[in-house]
C-alpha cells in the first residue's frame, strides 16, 4: 500500500469485542487512515476511544453520517445492516460487512482475502465478510480444492463463547464463578439437575459443550443456522455450488478460538503428505511442523492465520485425509479479514 493516500474510515459497532479488534488491526498493519468516526449504540455514545494519538468519541448512526466517508467497516446485527449499509453506499463509501445480511446476495461478493479476491472486482458497493466458522477453513480448503477438485467434506467445529459476542464471554464467566468450586456436584450433574446460570445459550456452558450453535433452521432437516451457513458460504467462496458439505456445529467453554475438525475426500490424487506440500506455502495458513505440533485454541488466541495439524490420511476411504483446523474468530475470523479486504481493494484501485 506503498504510495497509498489517507482513507477516511467509518467503524460501526465499535464498541463491541470485533469493533474493538478492527481498531487494533487498523493500527497494528499500519493501514492508512485518515478521518476515524466511531459508531455504536446510544448506550456508547460520547465514549472517549483513544486510537493511535487520537481520542474519538463515539456516535450514533444519523442520516447523513457517512458522506465523505470512503469505507465502512461494519459490525452490527443483520437488520442494522440491511438497513444502513445501502445508506453509507448511497452516501458515497463502500462497506465491509460482517454480519449475515448479505452473505448469500448474488450482487454482493463474499471474500476471504487469501482464497477468492478476484470476486471483489464485480462489488457494487458491499462486500460480505463470511463466518467466522467458515472463514478459518476456506484458506486451508482452497489450495486443496484447486490441486484435486474436493469432492466432499464432513466438518464438526468447536466454537468459543466469543462467537455469542461479549454476551458469550459473560454467561461462561458467570457459570465458571458459579459452578467451578463444586467439582462433586459436576460429577453428578445429571442428578443434581444443574442448571443454566445464564440466559445466552439454552443449556450450562461452563464445563459443558452444547451441540447447537444459533438456533435451528425449522425447515426439518433439523441444521442450525451455523450449520447452514457453513454449507452455503463454503460453495460459494469456493465458487462450487455443488460441494457436498455436512456439517454440525458445537459451542465449547473456550474464550476465543474456534477449531474444526474435518474429514475431506477428493476427486483426484490426494493424500497427507501432498496436502502438506500444498499447505506449507498457502498464504494464511500455517502448518504444523510435525505430528505432535498441533495448535489448540488458547495458543492461537490473538494471533493470525489457519493452523493446521493432525494431518493424516484416512484409510478407509481413498483420496480422503483429515485434519484439525484453529484460528483466532475474532481476528481472522472478523476483523482482520475485513481490514484484509480493505487492503487487497487498495492495491486493485477499487478504494480511495
Amino acid at each position: 500500500m506503498t504510495g497509498t493516500g489517507p482513507i477516511d474510515v467509518a467503524v460501526v459497532g465499535a464498541t463491541g469485542v470485533v469493533g474493538a479488534e478492527m481498531l487494533r488491526i487498523l493500527d497494528e498493519r499500519d493501514f492508512p487512515v485518515g478521518e476515524l468516526r466511531l459508531f455504536a449504540s446510544p448506550r456508547s455514545e460520547g465514549r472517549a476511544v483513544v486510537w493511535r494519538d487520537r481520542t474519538c468519541h463515539v456516535e450514533v448512526l444519523a442520516r447523513g453520517c457517512f458522506e465523505g466517508t470512503d469505507l465502512v467497516l461494519m459490525e452490527v446485527e443483520s437488520p442494522i445492516s440491511r438497513d444502513w449499509a445501502p445508506r453509507a453506499v448511497s452516501e458515497g463509501a463502500i462497506v465491509v460487512d460482517n454480519s449475515s445480511a448479505w452473505r448469500m446476495d448474488e450482487k454482493v461478493p463474499l471474500v476471504v482475502a487469501e482464497v477468492n479476491p478476484h470476486a471483489l472486482d464485480s462489488h457494487a458497493g458491499i462486500v460480505s465478510n463470511p463466518n467466522c466458522t467458515t472463514m478459518g477453513i476456506m484458506p486451508v480448503l482452497k489450495p486443496l480444492d484447486t490441486a484435486a477438485e474436493l469432492r466432499r467434506v464432513v466438518v464438526t467445529t468447536f466454537q468459543a463463547v466469543s462467537g455469542s459476542g461479549r454476551a458469550g464471554l459473560d454467561a461462561l464467566d458467570t457459570e465458571i464463578r458459579a459452578f467451578g468450586g463444586d467439582i462433586p456436584v459436576l460429577r453428578r450433574s445429571g442428578l443434581e439437575a444443574v442448571e443454566a446460570r445464564q440466559d445466552t445459550y439454552p443449556r450450562p456452558i461452563a464445563f459443558n459443550v452444547i451441540p447447537a450453535c444459533d438456533a435451528f433452521v425449522g425447515d426439518g432437516t433439523e441444521e442450525t443456522k451455523e450449520e447452514r451457513k457453513l454449507v452455503d458460504e463454503s460453495r460459494k467462496i469456493l465458487e462450487r455450488p455443488d460441494l457436498e458439505v455436512a456439517a454440525t456445529c458445537v459451542r465449547v467453554p473456550v474464550v476465543c478460538g474456534h477449531a474444526a475438525a474435518l474429514n475431506a475426500e477428493f476427486g483426484t490424487e490426494m493424500s497427507a503428505a501432498r496436502a502438506g506440500a500444498l499447505l506449507r506455502d498457502a498464504p494464511g495458513v500455517v502448518l504444523a511442523k510435525a505430528h505432535d505440533d498441533y495448535k489448540t485454541p488458547l495458543e492461537v488466541a490473538g494471533v493470525d492465520g489457519s493452523h493446521v495439524g493432525r494431518l493424516r490420511d484416512d484409510e478407509t476411504r481413498p483420496n480422503t485425509i483429515d485434519l484439525f483446523v484453529v484460528a483466532d474468530n475474532l481476528r481472522k475470523g472478523a476483523a482482520l479479514n475485513c481490514v484484509q479486504i480493505a487492503e487487497v481493494m487498495l492495491e486493485r484501485g477499487l478504494l480511495g
